[in-house]
């Protein structure tokens, strides 16, 4: 946004008469959309990861971590989604169907 528009706005919000109030609108329409777009593309990656995240826990007994899980899935993953957004989705349970073994300096991850 522009810092213009920011000036222009508090020019409107002091009382004072503006000429390009369709504008500023406009603008602040578009910061807006730009954070839900974001956020919405954030959703659509980890969405798209989940079943490949569920077959690749579904090929061991037991719990593994997230680093031994991201190399045997890593190849199949969608581009963009790092190793650090693996472990962000099983830390925060994200996803359903997987449950965390341990906890401490190390957690393991298995299918529920």
């Amino acid at each position: 946004m522009k810092k213009s528009t920011i000036m222009s706005l508090v020019s409107y919000l002091n009382g004072e008469t503006i000429t390009n109030l369709d504008e500023i609108r406009n603008e602040l329409t578009a910061e807006l959309r730009k954070g839900e777009e974001k956020a919405q593309a954030n959703r659509d990656l980890y969405e798209s990861a989940r079943e490949i995240v569920l077959a690749g826990l579904a090929e061991t007994n037991v719990g593994v971590t997230v680093s031994e899980l991201y190399e045997s899935i890593m190849d199949n993953l969608p581009e963009g989604f790092t190793k650090g957004k693996l472990s962000y989705a099983l830390s925060r349970g994200m996803w359903e169907g997987i449950e965390r073994v341990s906890e401490g300096r190390t957690n393991l991850y298995k299918l529920a």
